[in-house]
């Protein structure tokens, strides 16, 4: 069992930054952020083997966030740069129990946090 604690969401102008933070009681293999806003679908962001630090994001946020992780701290972050109206959601840590290349398919993370709301105003 892991649990997977989020923060540094928060209301910020377009064009700004936040950093968020997942504190994990323990670092799976792989690691995810997704971000759901109202009425939408939940949608992958970016994703990371801890392993191997391979990375994968959706093209949206290609060249504005950042996914990483310290493995010491136990703690994955997603840097978030340039921030647009459209990045606004609640955002969401996620992990997989396996080792495998990172995925934005949620059907392969088995372990969510509570969620961070990003809120970006134009």
């Amino acid at each position: 069992q892991v649990q997977l604690a989020e923060s540094g969401g928060g209301s910020v102008q377009a064009g700004g930054s936040l950093r968020l933070s997942c504190v994990a009681s323990a670092i799976p293999r792989n690691m995810a952020w997704f971000r759901q806003a109202p009425g939408k679908e939940r949608e992958g962001v970016a994703a990371i083997n801890t392993g191997d630090s391979a990375t994968i994001y959706v093209d949206s946020v290609k060249g504005r966030f950042t996914i990483s992780r310290h493995m010491g701290e136990n703690t994955l972050y997603l840097q978030m740069n340039n921030l647009k109206a459209e990045d606004t959601a609640m955002y969401y840590c996620a992990a997989a129990g396996y080792g495998m290349p990172p995925t934005l398919n949620h059907n392969a993370y088995r372990y969510w946090g509570q969620g961070t709301q990003v809120t970006v105003s134009s």
